[in-house]
C-alpha cells in the first residue's frame, strides 16, 4: 500500500530554517514525481516545489515565492524526499503536504490535481 508520511514541521522565528521529510513506503519514490504543497485555512492547496522521477531527469520546480530560499532533494536509499527551507517568513506558515504523481516516470508539475497520493501534513509556523 502506497503511503507518504511527512515530518519536520514546527515553530520557527522569521529568518530561521526547517527541513521537512517525506518518507515513502509501499513503492519506490524514485519512480515518481514528488511535490511539496501547502495550505492555509480558506485557501486552496498551492504548489511549493517538486522533483521529477529520476528517469525523467529529476528536474526541480519551485514556486516564485520560495525560489532561492527552499531546496528539494531526494535520498533514494532512504526512499525519502526533503524540503530544506531557509529564510523562512511569516507568510510561509501553513500545513505542508507531500504528494506523489498519479503515474510513475513523469516530470513533475506544481499542480495538486496531478497528485494521486498524499501524506497527512506537517504544520510549519513562522512567528516571533
Amino acid at each position: 500500500q502506497l503511503q507518504l508520511v511527512e515530518s519536520g514541521g514546527g515553530l520557527v522565528e522569521p529568518g530561521g530554517s526547517l527541513r521537512l521529510a517525506c518518507a515513502a513506503s509501499g513503492f519506490t519514490s524514485d519512480y515518481y514525481a514528488i511535490g511539496w504543497f501547502r495550505q492555509v485555512p480558506g485557501k486552496e492547496r498551492e504548489g511549493v516545489s517538486c522533483i521529477s522521477s529520476s528517469s525523467s531527469g529529476a528536474n526541480t520546480n519551485y514556486a516564485d515565492s520560495v525560489k532561492g530560499r527552499f531546496n528539494i532533494s531526494r535520498d533514494n536509499a532512504k526512499n525519502t524526499v526533503y524540503l530544506q527551507m531557509n529564510g523562512l517568513k511569516p507568510e510561509d506558515t501553513a500545513l505542508y503536504y507531500c504528494g506523489a504523481d498519479r503515474r510513475p516516470f513523469r516530470r513533475c508539475v506544481l499542480s495538486a490535481q496531478a497528485q494521486g497520493y498524499w501524506g497527512q501534513g506537517t504544520q510549519v509556523t513562522v512567528s516571533s
